[in-house]
Formats: C-alpha cells, structure tokens, sequence
C-alpha cells in the first residue's frame, strides 16, 4: 500500500495491515464531508494492495469519533439534495462492510451516531472500557444512516438504543449486546485490534475471504440490503422534513448551541 497524502486521515501500513486513522482530534474526529472521499480513497489503497489483508480502523487523539459533523451539516430542505448526501455517507459506511479484505474498528474515547454505525459496518470492533458508544439522533430529529444495529442486537435492543437517543451505552453493556467483540484496558485498543488483525492476515487468503461474503450473502438472503434501503429512504423524510417541535429545536440549536437545545428538549417534560 503506497502511502498517499489525506487532510482528514493518517494512512499507515504495519506489515500486512493497513491502519486508517480518522485525524480530525480538535474535533474528536467527527466526519466531515471531506473525510467521506478520503476514507474511499484509502480503502481503494487498501483493496488494490495484495500485501494488504485487513484494514484497522481507529481515531486519533480523545476519541474514535464523536460522528456526523453537524457544523458541516447545511439546512437541507429539498429532498433530492438530502438523499444524494445522505448516500454518499451510507456508500462510506458499507465500504467497510463490503471490503474483500477484513475490517477492524478500534473504538476508544466516544463511539456516537454515525462513526457507531461505522464500527458496526466493521467485521469485528474492538472497545477501550472507558469507551461510551450511542446514537443520539433522535434527540437530534435525525435518523439514522446505516440501520445496521438491529441485525445485531435484534429489535428489543435497537429500539431501546435509538428511540432513547442513548449515546452512555458502557462497553461493557455493548459487549452484552453483541456490538463489540473485545473489551481492552484504555491505550490498548489499537494494539489489540492489531492483533486481531494480524490473526486474520495469517490466515489462508481466500478462504477468509470468501467466508465473509457467506456471511454477509446470508444476511442479504434475509433481506439486510432491502431493509437498509428502506431504512435511507425514512432517514430521508426524517431529515428533510420539517414539525413545529423540530423548527424550535434548530432554532435554538443555531442560536444557542447544542447544550441549549438539547436541554429545551429535556426540561419539557419536567420530571418524567
């Protein structure tokens, strides 16, 4: 794998894997609109590389990704305009789950919203223990990108995640829940996703590879692409579609910050 130059990713081989590294650390790493390209293009390196074997995902700095950049995020209101960006993101995030070389996330620090959906499209993940993954969308009004989570966790755990917004799931409650499959002391993710990583390398090239399109053929066979294209579609209307509640919501989220509205959405309620 050739090194190539990226603003918004550090791009590394070790051996036979490659290691991508979401780089925007005064940002925790949120993916922005030049970060989607940047990461085809270092899996089209990754791909084309056949002395690469696996890729290892991670992030530099506090964090794996805090996710979406919603300061990059334009005021959508045409539909067309919001489906095409909203499927760039999903076509990123399916490129690591359609990669032909195994994929690894190495999650510390916060895991949220889309960069979650990320590690899930990930073969395997691997989770510091102080790591706090989520999908805080719905206190957003957004919806989600890659609705990868319940044909892992099944429908009870899905909707108890995403209809709560809950973005303090432990790593240990998501290891519970089938999401990650490691759970390491803090600073030794990456080493171990390495690891990992290496332990699939070793392995014979072409039967690991086409043991993971049997797998993913298998959940295709159960209707994953058609649920995922459908599950777009209702993120589209979420995202361009505009209600009183989610016009003061963004009113005071422009105005006021996102701590401001996510507490007006808090406090109207009381109590309960």
């Amino acid at each position: 794998m050739t090194a190539d130059s990226f603003e918004t990713l550090l791009v590394e081989t070790r051996g036979p894997v490659a290691l991508i590294a979401l780089n925007r650390p005064d940002k925790l790493n949120a993916i922005s609109p030049a970060m989607v390209p940047e990461l085809h293009r270092a899996l089209d390196a990754a791909e084309a590389d056949d002395d690469i074997r696996a890729v290892v995902l991670h992030g530099t700095g506090r964090a794996f990704s805090s996710g979406f950049d919603l300061q990059d995020e334009e005021d959508w209101s045409d539909a067309a305009a919001v489906r095409k960006a909203l499927t760039n993101d999903f076509n990123m995030i399916m490129r690591f789950w359609d990669c032909p070389k195994p994929t690894v996330a190495a999650v510390h620090g916060y895991c949220l919203g889309g960069a979650l959906e990320l590690a899930l499209a990930c073969d395997m993940t691997v989770a510091s223990e102080s790591c706090r993954l989520g999908a805080p969308e719905a206190k957003f009004g957004s919806g989600i990108v890659a609705l990868l989570l319940p044909w892992m966790t099944g429908p009870k755990l899905a909707k108890e995640l995403l209809l709560t917004g809950n973005d303090r799931l432990t790593a240990r409650r998501a290891y519970e829940m089938g999401l990650i499959n490691e759970i390491v002391p803090d600073g030794e993710h990456l080493e171990a996703a390495l690891k990992l990583a290496r332990r699939v390398a070793v392995a014979d090239r072409t039967s690991v590879t086409l043991t993971k399109v049997a797998i993913n053929r298998s959940l295709d066979t159960m209707g994953l692409r058609q649920a995922l294209a459908q599950a777009l579609e209702l993120d589209v209307l979420i995202e361009s579609g505009e209600t009183p509640e989610s016009r003061q919501f963004n009113d005071i989220l422009k105005n006021e910050g996102v701590k401001a509205a996510l507490a007006w959405r808090e406090a109207r309620f009381g109590d309960s």
